[in-house]
């Protein structure tokens, strides 16, 4: 429901006086107050109220509470120590402060948010409960807000004289209150962006003004720009950056291919998805007389045009990563450079930045090289056109590759053209000694302590409408795994050259730390529920038994609550210009280099490597690490979008499944409600524990489960159960069930 603003007070008393006294003092401690200022601050003017104050800043006084600095001018005693933290708010609208300084996280109850918001850093002071013997916090100061627009539904209120915008988000525990002028005519009931632009001290919702008008709740359009919108991200270039990307120089120049190493005669071609329009990476194969082979991996030159201190690259910085929906791409780079003159379509000659390798027949580098390029590619193959080739020629080996030997046919229900064709022989045996050399480095990998994260995706088959029509599941197979070695390779070996160096250069490092014990022991305490064990003895026992559950877990029903849960437990990746490694590959120098066109951590990246093959000086790390962190935040926000588009369309999905009973596994149990995860389609709801009227249950956190008072049936954390659909809600991306019951084992 909508709030109204609060009023003046009628009342002669005020409630909790005390505390709001000391809330206000300790908010603004470097500051003095008389009992004016403070009856101003909490909307009162009336000579009880007024006298109530002054007594109770006697009393504050006198207990030596706060201070009295100056006749009738009193300040806050000031014991705590004071905080700085991330606020984490709660549906409920209490929240947890995750702070540096705690090693738990600091519960901050509802009455002491003090305005602060979802994801905003803050000062707090922390105090113990007596009763409960737990820390706990009071905000006090808000340093930065996180966000300042949001998107929700637009209420009208009183003959239209004002509005609420109720937020879609169900961490944001105010609505917003905006004025009739500030609406831009939007009418009731439309979704709009909506910014912050005040919270006056004396109102319960802040004000703002809406942005822009989205549509109506529930549009297939509406739902996609509200997700975008919700995390700030672009739908559409500004006109300035797409005339700009129009007027560049797209040619292939003479004199541009003279200051480049000309690979154009070598053999290469692309590997990607059937579906993609920019390709990022090209790999060429050779024979060379000594026997080695002389790998490139090729990758579009997006520095080449993308020039620092224009608009283009303003915009690109910006974004910092393209963001994939379940029904488009919001690119980084306009369409004229990601699909047309950066990527490494067939048959066009491309400007390249490119790592070539000479490598043995045990997959061991014996010569490398990095710089620019031209490159031609021969051919495009998709995934599944690569994985026929390799399937079908199962018996080649590395050493005796015969191209009259080589099964070349792709079949028609396989092929990009939509019809059976033999590929060369010569490119057949390029794939197939590539996926050789790749199952040996991989292998390597995971000996040296590599996990190996192979997570299911869900993807949808959407009609000409953007209905789901269908969902499945992508996989990793051989043909993806061979790009994945080449493209890590690659990424490795330009982060080992660069720092490796001495003296020590800025650079762009991906790096992962190793996981917190307490979130590893969580993950034992929940697979343990499914009969599985972990070692976590040392590293090496740790990845071991990871790897191991990871593939025991391959085809199950709790495959995918397993493979969420771990990665989960691992640290978050992210970019810096302070090397530590990557734990979850086990590399010690680790960069984004491959994949310039969607990601601007690898232009930086470029532009880095080819600065200090010219000589240059060790870049500004300053300058350098702030890029860092703002590509780590965009895309954490992208990572946020996509999965709630793909949210929304298994909620879309599931609209048309109301009647039907689904089999599910429970992958969590709260004190509210069961959540539950269809085997079949991966579409997860909650079974409220208000819904489950067979019995009274109770939620036992020890067996992560929820237990029946009188028929003893429990709901346990990996149990199969049958439900069905009760209510889609697509605003809210809410999926609720009903329980039909559990499923018998036999």
């Amino acid at each position: 429901m909508s709030k109204k603003r609060k009023g003046k007070s009628k009342k002669s008393g005020i409630s909790n006086l005390t505390n709001t006294i000391l809330s206000i003092l300790k908010k603004e401690r470097n500051q003095s107050f008389n009992y004016k200022q403070i009856a101003a601050k909490l909307g009162v003017n009336d000579a009880s109220s007024r006298n109530q104050i002054i007594k109770t800043l006697a009393k504050l006084a006198v207990k030596q509470e706060i201070q009295e600095v100056d006749r009738g001018k009193f300040k806050a005693i000031v014991n705590a120590e004071y905080h700085i933290g991330v606020l984490d708010m709660s549906a409920k609208g209490s929240g947890y402060i995750i702070s540096d300084d705690f090693e738990e996280d600091v519960f901050i109850a509802s009455n002491n948010i003090n305005k602060a918001l979802n994801g905003d850093e803050v000062e707090f002071y922390a105090f113990k409960r007596k009763k409960r013997g737990k820390v706990e916090g009071e905000i006090t100061n808000i340093i930065k807000r996180a966000k300042s627009e949001y998107v929700g539904v637009i209420q009208m209120q009183k003959n239209n004289n004002y509005a609420f915008v109720v937020p879609d988000s169900n961490k944001m525990y105010k609505d917003i209150f905006v004025p009739i002028n500030k609406t831009l005519k939007a009418e009731d009931g439309d979704k709009v962006l909506v910014s912050l632009e005040d919270w006056p001290e004396k109102a319960d919702s802040p004000y703002g003004k809406v942005l822009k008008i989205l549509g109506k709740p529930g549009e297939h359009n509406t739902e996609i720009h509200a997700i975008l919108a919700e995390y700030g991200l672009p739908h559409e270039f500004p006109h300035d950056v797409e005339a700009f990307a129009n007027e560049l120089d797209t040619s292939i120049t003479e004199a541009e291919i003279a200051k480049r190493r000309d690979m154009r005669k070598d053999l290469t071609f692309t590997i990607d998805p059937k579906d993609a329009k920019d390709f990022d990476d090209a790999l060429s194969f050779e024979v060379l007389d000594n026997g080695l082979y002389e790998i490139g991996i090729h990758i579009a030159d997006v520095s080449h045009y993308l020039q620092e201190g224009t608009v283009l690259d303003d915009e690109a910085y910006e974004r910092a990563t393209s963001v994939y929906l379940v029904d488009r791409v919001v690119p980084m780079l306009p369409e004229v450079l990601s699909n047309n003159t950066c990527s490494l379509r067939p048959h066009e000659e491309k400007y390249t930045f490119s790592a070539v390798f000479q490598i043995n027949d045990k997959a061991e580098i014996k010569n490398e090289w990095f710089g620019r390029t031209v490159t031609y590619s021969d051919a495009r193959y998709a995934y599944e056109e690569a994985q026929v080739i390799i399937e079908n020629n199962p018996t080649v080996t590395l050493s005796a590759v015969e191209t009259s030997q080589i099964n070349t046919e792709i079949p028609q229900e396989i092929s990009l053209t939509g019809k059976p064709y033999n590929t060369t022989p010569e490119l057949a045996k390029a794939i197939l000694i590539l996926d050789r050399l790749a199952k040996i480095m991989r292998g390597k990998r995971m000996r040296d302590g590599a996990i190996s994260f192979d997570k299911v995706e869900v993807k949808f088959n959407l009609d000409e409408d953007n209905n789901p029509a269908g969902v499945f599941f992508k996989t990793s197979r051989d043909a993806n795994k061979l790009i994945e070695e080449f493209m890590l390779l690659a990424n490795r070996k330009v982060s080992e050259f660069i720092g490796k160096q001495s003296p020590k250069k800025t650079f762009v490092y991906r790096v992962h730390d190793e996981p917190d014990e307490s979130k590893l022991a969580s993950l034992q305490n929940v697979v343990g529920r499914f009969g599985y064990k972990l070692n976590f003895k040392d590293r090496k026992s740790t990845t071991a038994s990871l790897n191991n559950l990871l593939k025991e877990v391959i085809g199950k029903k709790e495959q995918n609550l397993v493979d969420t849960l771990a990665i989960r437990s691992m640290s978050k990746a992210e970019y810096t210009t302070h090397n530590i490694g990557h734990y979850g590959l086990a590399f010690d120098y680790y960069s984004h280099f491959t994949s310039p066109i969607r990601r601007y951590p690898d232009v930086m990246a470029h532009r880095l490597l080819q600065h200090y093959l010219d000589g240059g000086k060790s870049a500004n790390e300053a300058d350098y690490e702030e890029k860092c962190q703002h590509s780590s935040n965009m895309e954490n926000l992208a990572t946020k979008a996509e999965r709630d588009s793909i949210k929304y369309m298994q909620i879309r999905f599931m609209e048309d499944h109301k009647d039907e009973e689904f089999i599910g596994v429970i992958s969590g149990v709260t004190d509210w409600g069961i959540y539950v995860e269809i085997i079949q389609n991966k579409c997860e709801g909650m079974v409220s524990v208000r819904d489950m009227k067979d019995d009274h249950y109770a939620f036992d956190q020890d067996l992560y489960a929820m237990v029946g008072r009188s028929n003893g049936i429990i709901y346990q954390l990996g149990d199969e159960v049958v439900v069905k659909v009760k209510n889609t809600d697509l605003v809210k991306k809410h999926l609720d069930f009903n329980m039909i019951g559990k499923v018998e084992v036999e």
